[in-house]
């Protein structure tokens, strides 16, 4: 059976600028923010645990809105989903700006986690409009957004801010951020058009339970998942404690890490632009899933036989490169899969599993890191690793979508 498609679809030349400008300012403001982060919470004089509450609450945040805004923009349309998340997160960084205590900073970031989970609309905006086999170089430019939006923030943030100030001195980046989301918002109102019609057969939506119960059952989006799982904890937990990594094994500092990471979102970027959907294409979904988790593994494990920058960039460059020709093979593999009904919905809790992943993935290695040694987290890591690379290359192309067949009391 093959997914049916969807009724008339609409669309307007800026729709796709128009969304990956939303992903890649999404990412700025979040890059902007992340590496200020720690400094920010010390004008509060907010000891370590509440440091890493305000990091983890962004994540906390995405991990509710992502599957909450995709079923609900399957039922009233994206649009509007996206106008009111952007819009948001506007007023959340605006809000950080001004917040008096650390308190109300974790409460405003989670509040923000939870406007910036509108990944699947935008996925399900892009499955909408776009034919099944175009929707992985689809998916791909997203995905360069979001690392082209992670590279330039943390820039523009550090150039922004004025630690010496005090508290104060991390208003200006947190306004900017503020107002490149209005901007966004803005944008999308005038420029996007919506992308799917209300129909009678929106009147029955599967409860959110349901919905979750119904992509576990299903082979292939619990496969597509388990893998998101998997490959997003080892990645962020490996990213999460690189720096302490280098600085344990080569006496690195905030320089060195910073341009690694600069390096590899570039090599990123351009591997989602120029080369994911190619390669989807000519070799199959699964096929180049399975290869990204393949080579994220094999550099992954072999990193802690690194003996310096010459050879530490290239495996992080090259794991960054399997990350970046498989991501986008996932949502173009759910949205395959599933009624085009229910794309948003099931894209959001795919991207939810992505979120606890970011939560996940960190703790795991900080605690491997600092109980079982330094090299230990990529030894473990890439072992992890290892199943997502079977359960990618089984993953089927449409073959037996999921149907959602449940009423809303279900």
């Amino acid at each position: 059976m093959t997914v049916p498609d969807p009724p008339a679809r609409t669309q307007s030349a800026a729709a796709l600028p128009t969304l990956l400008g939303v992903m890649f300012i999404n990412l700025l403001g979040f890059g902007i923010v992340v590496p200020l982060l720690p400094f920010y919470a010390k004008s509060f004089e907010a000891p370590a645990w509440q440091i890493a509450l305000i990091f983890s609450a962004y994540s906390i945040g995405a991990f509710f809105g992502e599957p909450f805004w995709g079923r609900l923009s399957d039922r009233v349309g994206r649009k509007p989903i996206l106008v009111s998340t952007v819009a948001g997160n506007c007023l959340c960084y605006l809000a950080l700006a001004f917040a008096p205590n650390v308190y109300m900073a974790f409460g405003v970031r989670l509040i923000g986690g939870l406007a910036s989970g509108n990944g699947a609309v935008i996925q399900g905006y892009i499955a909408d409009v776009t034919p099944p086999e175009e929707r992985t170089q689809r998916m791909s430019y997203l995905g360069a957004a979001y690392n082209l939006g992670f590279i330039v923030g943390p820039a523009l943030g550090g150039l922004l801010a004025h630690p010496s100030a005090g508290h104060a001195g991390f208003r200006l980046p947190l306004l900017v951020a503020s107002g490149l989301s209005a901007l966004c918002a803005t944008g999308l109102a005038l420029f996007l058009r919506e992308s799917r019609k209300r129909t009678a057969r929106f009147s029955a939506r599967p409860s959110r339970f349901a919905a979750l119960g119904t992509a576990l059952s299903d082979p292939t989006v619990s496969r597509l998942m388990l893998v998101t799982f998997l490959g997003g904890a080892v990645f962020m937990g490996i990213e999460s404690i690189f720096g302490l990594w280098t600085q344990a094994r080569f006496h690195w500092g905030p320089h060195q890490v910073g341009t690694a990471f600069a390096i590899t979102g570039v090599v990123a970027a351009l591997s989602q632009l120029f080369v994911t959907g190619p390669l989807s294409r000519r070799f199959s979904e699964p096929a180049m899933l399975s290869a990204g988790m393949a080579l994220t593994a094999i550099c992954t494990a072999l990193q802690p036989l690194s003996t310096g920058g010459l050879t530490v960039v290239p495996l992080l460059a090259v794991a960054a490169f399997g990350q970046s020709i498989a991501w986008p093979n996932v949502s173009a593999l759910i949205s395959r899969n599933v009624s085009w009904e229910h794309q948003g919905q099931f894209l959001g809790l795919n991207n939810a599993t992505g979120a606890l992943a970011r939560v996940v993935g960190p703790l795991c290695a900080g605690l491997i890191f600092s109980n079982l040694g330094a090299d230990v987290p990529f030894i473990v890591a890439g072992l992890a690793v290892v199943p997502a690379i079977f359960l990618a290359r089984s993953t089927r192309v449409g073959e037996e979508p999921v149907e959602a067949q449940l009423s809303a009391g279900e």
